[in-house]
């Protein structure tokens, strides 16, 4: 089959079946441009009816020869048109055009003929109406495969040298139609319309404009063109140099060819006409499809918007649903690290017959005896704590007051910013010294001198700043510098009155054996306490991984509820495509007539699809951050929104494969149709 290029060699002269014989063109016998031998085409309509169009018809039509095929309303003159101009097949008998057997074309080698060889002026004129004078003109060149500057530069000629150099920027709507046919006539040649074929040209014309399409026609003739001019009016045919009457399918009567018509010389122009112009690369023709498409969604604008609607709220969806999620996440693992992953918070427990109101029964000594009875324990840190005022001055400031062992620094990797942190040996003796955060130390010593040695009074009780800790920073909402830390002892008694510690937290080496660990605390625990377990075990490394279990089941269902909503504008794509296609029929009919190839029509249409999707989903990123952004300034929410680029790109990538989905059918639709059935749709 005939895809493309075709072989520029000798175009063999046809014999009775249909092949060349090389030595007829060594007599340099002319070879006929149109040659139909038997060609009949049959129709049948809805109701099942046969009806005959063309009967067996023979004719030949040479090189740069003015026709005219005349004939009424019903006699098979458009049907031959059609198939003479390669937009439809015959049901038998041959066509031979310029030596090549028709039948050997497949569908792309068929839109090559009609790009390369025809141009077509139609009764109607079938310009497009979202086009300009000179885009309309530039459209055939678009499937050779011209350049714009080439084909500015082609259709500005043509509109000029036609009387139409003011007009180029006009619409079809602006035009008169003759002004419109003129149009029509300068689409045919852009291309070098080798064959024009001109069905009813001047039918929508009154007489003056009639005379004028006519005289372009001539003088095209008279340039070299070869002219076919459908016409039902005999005075019309008049200006042809021959006339073909056809009645009913059949010729009834052919002036034939005029003198010098059949001229073997042009055989050479005859193997130019297979010399193709260069095919739309795929770049270049992928430009032309996107342009094409904005152009189109523009001229939509109102059903443009409702398209879009569904995308940009799917993928605004995604993105700050995700959003939202991921922040609750943080938020929460924030949390839960900053007690560290590698802790077991040891906390008082109502046993099982207890009365609820109890002490604690951590004593300080269990936090010793864990440190050293259980494995994989690196520090135990019994803790009393709680919020105080603490005054040096005139100065006042409310932190958190906690009473702990030595071993802080060491235990939470925290080194000190000045001074030194307390002792054991201050814990045991009820030494009344102070260790700063940094936040504290900024409130109480805003004018930046060094606090060491200074007194802080907590509850009226003095105790003696001997340091000040490095600036840690906060936990999610936690600052973990606001606090002041003083001997365990010391501070249990004289600041809390408790002989008890409120949770012990405990270190642990391999945090890959975490779980382990915990067993072997609540065993060690429940031995210590005669069997009692008045206690309990927070873990926070696998509350985390419980918790990131929970987010990721979450992030899924956030997901679908977006994807759905992207199903849904999915859907929507294509309903408004297929839409698109039903209105747009007589426009791809007109596409195909000027040399677009079934791929050409699909690009065209999947563009379309998948730049209002892309569109949409870079409305739908922006709005789904704007909605984040919003929310987090809504006061009195506390809702933490975190973007990452995985949620957008995955949106925004599903968006662009939801115009590739579901605009694919509707495009294939509009590729697949017939070009005959598409011209002829209302």
């Amino acid at each position: 089959m005939v895809t493309g290029v075709l072989d520029a060699g000798a175009i063999p002269a046809t014999g009775d079946d249909g092949t060349e014989d090389a030595s007829v063109l060594s007599r340099e016998v002319a070879i006929p441009l149109i040659d139909l031998r038997k060609v009949s085409r049959t129709f049948v309509t809805d109701g099942g009816v046969e009806v005959k169009a063309l009967r067996e018809v023979d004719l030949k039509i040479y090189p740069g020869e003015f026709v005219a095929i005349v004939g009424q309303s019903g006699s098979g003159k458009s049907t031959m048109m059609n198939i003479l101009g390669c937009l439809d097949r015959p049901n038998s008998g041959k066509y031979i055009f310029a030596g090549r057997d028709i039948e050997s074309f497949d569908s792309d080698g068929l839109a090559w003929l009609r790009r390369e060889a025809f141009g077509f002026v139609f009764q109607s004129y079938n310009l497009l109406a979202t086009e300009s004078a000179e885009e309309n003109v530039a459209v055939p060149g678009i499937y050779a495969g011209l350049s714009s500057a080439e084909r500015e530069l082609r259709s500005q000629s043509l509109l000029s040298s036609l009387g139409l150099g003011d007009r180029m920027d006009h619409r079809p709507n602006q035009l008169s139609g003759g002004q419109q046919q003129r149009v029509s006539i300068a689409r045919a040649m852009m291309n070098g319309g080798n064959i024009i074929l001109a069905d009813e040209p001047t039918g929508a014309l009154d007489s003056r404009s009639g005379e004028e399409v006519m005289a372009l026609l001539k003088d095209l003739n008279e340039k070299g063109h070869t002219i076919i001019l459908i016409t039902h009016e005999p005075y019309i045919a008049e200006h042809a140099d021959r006339t073909i009457e056809i009645q009913d399918g059949r010729i009834v009567s052919d002036s034939g060819p005029t003198e010098g018509a059949i001229n073997p010389e042009k055989n050479k122009g005859l193997r130019e006409l297979f010399m193709s112009r260069k095919t739309a690369s795929l770049i270049g023709g992928l430009n032309e499809a996107v342009r094409m498409a904005l152009r189109s969604l523009m001229a939509n604008a109102f059903r443009t918007f409702l398209t879009l609607l569904g995308i940009v709220i799917g993928v605004s969806s995604v993105v700050a649903l995700l959003a939202i999620g991921q922040g609750a996440q943080s938020g929460i693992v924030e949390r839960i690290s900053s007690i560290g992953t590698n802790v077991l918070n040891l906390q008082p427990d109502r046993a099982e017959g207890q009365r609820r109101n109890i002490p604690s029964t951590l004593t300080f000594e269990d936090s010793d005896a864990i440190e050293v009875g259980v494995p994989n324990v690196s520090y135990s840190l019994p803790r009393v704590s709680g919020n105080m005022t603490i005054r040096h001055g005139h100065e006042d400031h409310s932190a958190e007051v906690i009473a702990t062992l030595d071993t802080v620094p060491e235990a939470k990797s925290w080194p000190l910013a000045r001074g030194v942190f307390f002792t054991r040996e201050d814990s045991d003796k009820f030494t009344p010294v102070a260790v700063l955060g940094a936040t504290v130390y900024d409130e109480l010593f805003p004018d930046g001198r060094d606090p060491l040695g200074e007194w802080v009074l907590l509850r009226n009780i003095p105790f003696q700043v001997i340091g000040v800790l490095t600036r840690k920073g906060a936990s999610g909402n936690t600052d973990q510098d606001d606090a002041i830390y003083v001997p365990l002892k010391a501070g249990a008694t004289r600041l809390f009155g408790a002989q008890y510690a409120s949770r012990i937290e405990v270190m642990v080496d391999d945090v890959t054996r975490i779980s382990e660990t915990e067993d072997d605390l609540v065993a060690f625990m429940t031995d210590r306490h005669d069997g009692v377990e008045d206690f309990r075990i927070f873990n926070a490394a696998q509350l985390l991984s419980t918790l990131e279990e929970t987010q990721a089941t979450l992030r899924i269902f956030l997901g679908a509820v977006g994807g759905i909503a992207l199903l849904v504008g999915g859907i929507g794509v294509m309903n408004i495509m297929l839409v698109s296609v039903t209105e747009r029929t007589r426009e791809i009919g007109v596409r195909m007539a000027t040399g677009a190839r079934q791929r050409d029509i699909l690009m065209q249409f999947l563009a379309e699809a998948i730049v209002v999707s892309l569109i949409g989903g870079i409305l739908g990123v922006g709005l789904g951050f704007g909605v984040g952004t919003l929310l987090e300034a809504v006061p009195n929410i506390d809702i933490n929104v975190v973007y990452t680029s995985t949620p957008a790109i995955i949106a925004f990538t599903c968006a662009a494969a939801t115009g590739l989905i579901f605009g694919f059918a509707p495009a294939r639709k509009a590729a697949r149709l017939d070009p005959v059935v598409a011209l002829s749709n209302e």
